[in-house]
């Protein structure tokens, strides 16, 4: 049916510049990718093969995507012209991008780690402000200059991207100085990652 209305059905051209078409139908294909991936559906085979080897692998569903077509428009700039073959990378390029942002984009969450001489204050705002769970390590300077060992909880928590500047203003008005370390998360599973903050 699809075929039939793309052969019958006529389309204006919306631009005839082939850097526009590419990096915004990229976006637009990324953008019916993800939707149909989200709902729990897909639409070609290579979507099925991302999705498996992007479990297996641990890697983003976009990357695989684009591996998978570097491959197929490797063969094609051979068949026809590398012109048309650059074209098409960038249009997946694009796709692949905006794929990963609608599926783990605005949901994506960073892995926070805190060391900080106030740690107390700053597990207080996580918790009752943010409303997210704090995890405690037990742990321990590895240098000091006057060979003294200091002993200090090490805070761990998970939030989302757009709760990270909030984050860090926050502890920036405890503890400037606190050390902060923070990595991205592919997949998160159990736990509680948020309750409901106290107010």
């Amino acid at each position: 049916m699809c075929c039939f209305c793309v052969a019958t059905v006529p389309f204006p051209n919306v631009t005839n510049d082939d850097l526009l078409v590419a990096v915004f139908g990229g976006f637009f294909l990324g953008a019916g990718i993800g939707l149909s991936i989200r709902g729990g559906a897909v639409i070609d085979g290579t979507e099925i093969l991302a999705i498996y080897l992007s479990k297996k692998i641990g890697t983003t569903i976009g990357d695989i995507i684009i591996l998978i077509n570097v491959l197929i428009f490797s063969i094609a700039a051979y068949l026809l012209s590398i012109e048309i073959a650059l074209y098409s990378m960038i249009t997946y390029i694009s796709a692949s991008k905006t794929l990963d942002f609608i599926i783990e984009g605005i949901e994506e969450y960073i892995g926070v780690t805190i060391i900080s001489a106030k740690n107390t204050e700053i597990k207080k705002m996580i918790t009752d402000k943010l409303g997210r769970g704090v995890t405690i390590y037990n742990g321990q300077g590895g240098y000091d200059k006057n060979g003294v060992i200091n002993k200090i909880d090490i805070l761990y928590t998970v939030i989302t991207r757009l709760e990270l500047s909030r984050l860090n203003n926050e502890i920036e008005k405890i503890d400037s100085k606190a050390f902060i370390v923070m990595n991205s998360i592919k997949d998160l599973k159990g736990g509680i990652v948020k309750r409901r903050p106290l107010h």
